[in-house]
């Protein structure tokens, strides 16, 4: 297993190798899933305070849009998808464009009820 450090005051995560990551997944999908979701919780837990409901939230993001996935390649095509879409918002954010969807939208006026009569 390889040891991982986060910064010089946080704790290791021990990750297995790539091999042996790819022996349990294959071998047994939900033992994988749960040292996936392990190895998470322990990065998450290591923050600090501020990032933590950052991460927490983000972590719940990536597992919604993982539970849309039919396969792992679907899976992927899914979380790179999710991943252009934050680099493009971010990208806009950093040039402090504004959303030109939500400034381009035509708003259409429902009759009130009065008018239906």
């Amino acid at each position: 297993m390889k040891q991982f450090r986060q910064a010089a005051n946080q704790a290791c995560l021990d990750i297995p190798s790539f091999d042996e990551l790819m022996i349990l997944a294959s071998d047994n999908p939900e033992q994988f899933d749960t040292l996936k979701k392990e190895l998470c919780r322990q990065l998450i837990d290591t923050s600090s305070e501020e990032m933590k409901p950052r991460l927490e939230a983000q972590q719940t993001h990536i597992d919604r849009v993982l539970s849309k996935a039919k396969n792992p390649i679907h899976a992927n095509v899914l979380l790179r998808q999710e991943l252009h879409r934050q680099i493009v918002k971010f990208s806009q954010a950093l040039r402090g464009e504004e959303n030109e969807q939500a400034t381009n939208a035509t708003v259409i006026r429902f009759p009130t009820k009065e008018s239906w009569r």
